[in-house]
This record gives structure tokens, sequence and C-alpha cells, in this order.
């Protein structure tokens, strides 16, 4: 190869580099602010489903244990972000991303535990109220219809006086 070829494949490589580097270095940081959004999402839906579980009467003390350490990885995604490691931003934010979607599964599954017995007490109690007023609607009618006939009958023992 010539000394002008081997130039300008030198002066090609200097111009052209730099402008693709900083293209992925971009796409690095938006992918990695894109999974600390997620992450951030997760945490919020993760907690309020915490929240909803703890308003029934679950114990939740582990999840909260747990989104405790999801927030820690949330934490450690943003300082590498921000000193430029997109790779252990990615890293962590998806490690917070997955703790905090199994933190929020969890909490719906104990809400409905704690929540189901609840739920069945108040079947129960309205079924006996459906059944309570329709006992008492059938007792009115055969009261009435007792009433009714009781009357009939000392009408007919009656004897009319003409005045």
């Amino acid at each position: 190869m010539s000394a002008s070829k081997l130039f300008f494949v030198f002066l090609v490589l200097v111009f052209l580099v730099p402008n693709f580097a900083p293209e992925s270095s971009a796409s690095d940081s938006d992918s990695a602010s894109l999974a600390i959004k997620q992450a951030e999402a997760t945490m919020a839906s993760a907690y309020e489903a915490i929240l909803e579980a703890e308003q029934v009467g679950a114990n939740v003390s582990d999840l909260l244990a747990r989104l405790n350490v999801a927030a820690e990885n949330l934490a450690n995604a943003h300082v590498c972000h921000g000193l430029g490691d997109f790779e252990n931003a990615t890293r962590f934010a998806n490690l917070c991303y997955d703790i905090g979607k199994e933190v929020r599964n969890e909490a719906y599954e104990l809400r409905i535990e704690a929540y189901g017995p609840d739920v069945i007490s108040r079947l129960v109690e309205n079924i006996g109220s459906i059944i309570g007023i329709i006992g008492i609607i059938y007792a009115g009618f055969l009261g009435w219809h007792v009433f009714k006939r009781r009357y009939h009958k000392r009408l007919l023992r009656m004897k009319p006086e003409v005045g």
C-alpha cells in the first residue's frame, strides 16, 4: 500500500470515527435513561401496590425490605448515569425493574389473600340480608292472608239486624 493511500485511509478514519462514537454513546445514554424511567415507574407502582395491600391488613414488611433493595439499585443507576457509565446504569436499572415487578406482583397476591376472607364475609352478609328480606315479605303476605281469612269468618258469623 502506498503512502498516499495509507494517508487517505488515516484521514477517513480520523474524520469518520468521531462521528460514529457519539451516536453510540448517545444511544447508550438514551437506553440507560429509558431503563431508569421504566425502573422508576415500576417502583412507583410497586409502592402503590404495597400501600393497597397494607390497607387491607396484609403483612408487607418483607416487601418493603425488598423495595428498599430495589431503591438502592435505582440510586446506583442514577449515580452511574451521572458518571457516564451507561452500561452499569442500565444494569442497575434493570435489576431495580425486576425486583420492583416481583414486589408489585407479590403485593397484589397478598392483597387478594388478605382481602379474600373479607369478601366472603360480605358475600355471606349480603346473601343473608336478601334471604331475610324475602322471609319478611313472605311472612307479611302469609300474615295478611291469615288476617283476611279470619276477618271474612267473623263477618259471616255476624247477624245483621234490621233497624
